[in-house]
């Protein structure tokens, strides 16, 4: 087992699981990178995490397959030891919008194997582990973050399943939150609002033009830098009598004003 607290961080190629990952390893976390990309076609990005000299491991792995999922875990067993921090952050948009009336069941079971029932099961199988360790380490006390969205509660009608994904990894925090009270694992939930990242790039003007008009009250796009420093907070331990919480990263989104 290293010494190091070990931080697993789904969809850590690029955006907010990149800069969370980027974030931990600055604060001393080995890092385990999960992606789809091939390593070679996203070493920029992963060399900034290496870069802060810690214990790295990158692993192609698609969450929403069981055996590539278990597969993965063994693997950061078998180098570390130990699974400190899991971030849930691997999620994908439907490829094509469509009007609600015309969503396929392909979109559906796309996104949704992905957003939610890969979140579900991989958090599921963390638990275990992180049960085990706490049984068997003193003070070892494990957090679990899961990334959800302002979709979680704001219809887009446009791209329906991510929305129901999302709210979907809402309950997921709240489950596992209250499951995993009685051992000590703390699970937490980020609702990023309107960040700047790939999935965003091709709605830039449409939300460039909201935000000025006051969509939010702080009038500018997030950055990943915005949620990988909340994720920062959350695995601080300083919320140690918090667990089930939502921290809203959203610019005030959130609020209901007149």
């Amino acid at each position: 087992m290293i010494d190091q607290k070990v931080a697993l961080i789904t969809g850590a190629s690029r955006g907010i699981g990149n800069a969370i990952a980027i974030q931990l390893a600055r604060e001393g976390y080995a890092i385990v990178a999960v992606g789809t990309s091939s390593e070679e076609s996203i070493k920029p990005n992963l060399d900034k995490i290496r870069s802060f000299g810690y214990p790295f491991l990158y692993i192609p792995c698609n969450i929403a397959v069981s055996k590539e999922r278990e597969e993965m875990l063994q693997l950061v067993l078998s180098h570390f030891g130990r699974l400190d921090v899991l971030v849930n952050n691997a999620g994908v948009a439907p490829k094509q919008r469509m009007d609600l009336l015309d969503t396929t069941e392909e979109s559906l079971d796309y996104v949704l194997g992905i957003n939610l029932k890969g979140t579900f099961f991989l958090t599921q199988s963390v638990a275990k582990i992180m049960i085990e360790e706490t049984c068997n380490t003193l003070n070892h006390k494990p957090i679990i973050i899961n990334i959800s969205s302002i979709s979680a509660y704001t219809s887009s009608t446009q791209r329906g399943e991510y929305c129901i994904s999302k709210a979907g990894v809402s309950m997921i925090t709240t489950l596992f939150a209250d499951r995993l009270s009685e051992y000590g694992i703390l699970v937490y939930e980020i609702r990023p609002g309107i960040i700047r990242t790939d999935m965003t790039s091709s709605v830039q003007t449409k939300y460039d033009e909201m935000i000025a008009k006051g969509l939010t009250p702080i009038k500018r796009w997030g950055s990943p830098e915005d949620i990988a420093l909340a994720a920062s907070v959350l695995c601080s331990g300083l919320l140690g009598f918090s667990t089930g919480e939502i921290l809203n990263v959203d610019g005030g989104f959130h609020l209901r004003r007149l």
